[in-house]
């Protein structure tokens, strides 16, 4: 544990799982006060039908010596991100020092490997609805909280760190392009505000739901490397990300980053963290000397990219 975030105040959305759960543990181990928000709480599930909840969450931002918090809001809701807010401002004075906007909720409804004009339309403007107007909505509510306070911090997080298409079907790829315009578009809104705005990405993650579908636990995952997915063998916790957002967090020229999108990696090579295991996975590395070029990844060792 360490106090470089001793009596700040942040807010992760979706932090029920993955990468938001993550953030919100490692904010806490570095002795923030988190606000834990997500829809999956233990009296009621999400669609995403998940066992995790945001008060497991808030548990783990405890133990590991900051503050959980947690809020239950459905980010598609104008109210509930009202009702947010109005808790946040119950709880704390001041405003919020750190918003890390990690809403997602497409994943029942992604139809990955079907072409787009064959999909369910419902579906895919689905996708778009919780991956885009989530975040929007979430920042027209909560972004008044952080441009109160000089040196306020947004970060939006999103999948891959450049526009190219990764043949993640149109829908997905929209969403995540747009969290990247958001990106850019804050850190120009609110440098005049003296606050920055950014986006992050993690490389191939090891998320509560991956790890079920590759059939196992973060103790044993490498028995899932193999032949058809030997990059897997190149993923990365989501504490990995987490432990960037903390850097970012705490480093007092973190206005230069402005605007970018910043990968795990990326934010590996600039801090110099690790990942749970100690290592140092780069698979920004990985997808530009093995899966660019072409070659065949059985032949190459994952260990050069960790």
């Amino acid at each position: 544990m360490s106090t470089a975030l001793a009596g700040k105040v942040a807010v992760v959305t979706g932090a029920t799982r993955g990468c938001g759960r993550a953030i919100a543990v490692e904010l806490g181990s570095a002795g923030a006060t988190v606000f834990v928000t997500g829809r999956t709480t233990r009296e009621r599930a999400s669609p995403m039908a998940r066992p995790e909840t945001i008060e497991d969450t808030a548990e783990l931002v405890d133990e590991a010596g900051g503050r959980g918090i947690p809020v239950r809001c459905d980010f598609t809701s104008e109210a509930d991100v009202d009702a947010l807010r109005a808790s946040i401002e119950s709880e704390v004075d001041g405003g919020i020092d750190l918003l890390v906007d990690d809403v997602w909720g497409g994943d029942p409804f992604v139809e990955f490997g079907t072409e787009y004009w064959e999909s369910d339309l419902d579906k895919a403007l689905t996708v778009v609805h919780n991956g885009i107007d989530t975040h929007l909505i979430a920042l027209h509510k909560l972004l008044p909280l952080v441009v109160g306070k000089p040196g306020g911090l947004v970060i939006e997080v999103t999948d891959n760190d450049n526009d190219d298409y990764f043949g993640a079907g149109i829908p997905y790829y929209l969403v995540k392009c747009g969290i990247r315009a958001l990106g850019r578009a804050l850190g120009a809104e609110l440098k005049n505000k003296g606050c920055t705005g950014l986006a992050v990405t993690p490389g191939f993650i090891r998320s509560e739901s991956m790890l079920d579908l590759f059939g196992v636990t973060e103790d044993n995952w490498r028995e899932a490397v193999n032949d058809e997915r030997p990059e897997f063998a190149v993923s990365e916790t989501p504490h990995y990300l987490a432990r960037g957002v903390v850097a970012l967090a705490a480093d007092p020229g973190v206005e230069r980053f402005a605007g970018k999108t910043l990968a795990s990696w990326s934010l590996m090579h600039t801090y110099g963290f690790t990942d749970t295991d100690g290592s140092r996975p780069d698979f920004g590395r990985y997808f530009r000397e093995v899966f660019l070029p072409g070659i065949d990844p059985r032949t190459v060792d994952p260990a050069m990219y960790r």
